[in-house]
């Protein structure tokens, strides 16, 4: 039987190679995908109510159209469309970083889990539950130290939702006056991303195990890739939704905002009611599926494609696989 870390390396790239293939894909999905983030992201930090009421529908489209567009909501559709790009530098380095990180850095810390702790899964959760489990938390762990990139995801966000934060200021001014200020929502973060991942990689590892049968992951096809991905992606979403709005609207306020999370989640509850915790979540979710095909398949293809032309060898049998 292979072991369960069996789902290691295919084709044995080298690190340059994962780095540059993993790092273009998210460079590519940055730029197919950022538009919609700046939506969500916008929806998630509004803190008003624009549907709902007494108020006729074509004034809940006029709000929304306020909310999504801002200064460019009475200007032309492609003004329109090119509004949605704010803070494209800072999500292009926090973009990638991320992508490198995440996908790159959960398989060390399965096999690291495989080689020291395989009997511990299988003894608490059984042999296929325990494999997909040992995913899940690979996912989780690394999902928690993704707090090291929340400087540039602070920044791309307020770009997206409070540009007046910048006053003007560059990258360097800005990280010599808020310094630790651009931590602000850590502890937020970790606690929407521990179960966010866990439920990302464990609801694609579930998928693959019982509804695929694979024993080997990586032999998974195209298709099944595609609605793994949309089983974990889903899971993830919904269940880090309310942490990833208490995030953004600590994240988007003004530098010298002293608003706290807690205080943030009772004005939430008062106000808008718990149907605030999902804002956003509509507009996520309507773009996983495509998002993490295309994200997985460039990947995919640019990883070997890089490993090639780093080796300077020619593999015409991987091109036809």
């Amino acid at each position: 039987m292979s072991p369960v870390g069996s789902s290691g390396k295919k084709h044995g790239e080298s690190g340059v190679a994962r780095i540059l293939g993993s790092g273009t894909s998210g460079i590519l999905e940055l730029f197919t995908f950022h538009p919609v983030d700046t939506v969500a992201k916008r929806l998630m930090s509004n803190t008003e109510r624009i549907f709902g009421g007494a108020q006729p529908l074509a004034q809940s489209l006029g709000k929304l159209n306020q909310v999504i567009f801002r200064d460019a909501a009475a200007k032309a559709t492609l003004a329109k469309y090119m509004s949605l790009f704010p803070g494209l530098g800072y999500a292009a380095g926090y973009k990638v970083a991320q992508r490198v990180y995440k996908f790159g850095g959960q398989p060390v810390v399965r096999d690291y889990l495989d080689r020291h702790h395989r009997q511990a899964f299988t003894r608490a959760f059984g042999d296929r539950n325990g494999k997909a489990i040992m995913h899940a938390t690979a996912g989780s762990l690394i999902g928690i130290g993704e707090v090291a990139l929340l400087p540039l995801d602070v920044l791309k966000i307020k770009r997206q939702t409070n540009p007046e934060a910048f006053r003007g200021r560059g990258l360097v001014r800005i990280v010599a006056d808020e310094g630790m200020a651009l931590y602000r929502g850590a502890g937020w973060t970790v606690v929407r991303n521990a179960p966010g991942s866990f439920a990302l990689f464990g609801g694609s590892a579930f998928t693959k195990e019982f509804v695929f049968g694979l024993d080997d992951y990586n032999t998974a096809s195209f298709t099944q890739n595609f609605f793994a991905s949309i089983g974990g992606a889903v899971a993830s979403l919904t269940v880090s939704a309310p942490m990833d709005v208490i995030k953004t609207r600590i994240q988007a306020r003004s530098f010298d905002n002293p608003e706290r999370g807690m205080a943030i989640i009772r004005k939430m509850v008062q106000q808008e009611g718990f149907s605030a915790f999902f804002k956003g979540l509509t507009p996520k979710i309507l773009v996983v599926g495509p998002k993490l095909v295309f994200g997985f398949t460039l990947a995919q293809w640019f990883i070997p494609a890089f490993d090639r032309a780093l080796k300077g060898v020619s593999s015409p049998g991987t091109i036809n696989q």
